[in-house]
């Protein structure tokens, strides 16, 4: 019979390729996961917005980040209502 120490050396070789494999397919879904709270959160809209501006209307200027984020919080959340 084979000594524990060799069987070991060759099933944790052929465990490598698997646990590799794993290790990717834990990877893709965590890419997966942050995609989809990124997307959900708007952390991509002022790119998308820069994209659309450029697009449609090209040789105007985008207003900055910082702007488009401000305008886009007053939109979202108006402070005069009157009821």
């Amino acid at each position: 019979m084979a000594s524990p120490a060799r069987l070991g050396g060759t099933v944790r070789a052929r465990l490598r390729p698997a646990a590799a494999a794993s290790v990717r397919a834990l990877a893709r879904a965590a890419g997966g996961v942050r995609w989809y709270a990124t997307t959900l959160m708007g952390d991509h809209d002022y790119a998308r917005y820069v994209a659309h501006l450029a697009r449609t209307h090209p040789g105007t200027a985008p207003e900055t980040e910082r702007a488009y984020w401000r305008s886009r919080h007053d939109d979202s959340t108006p402070q005069a209502r009157c009821c």
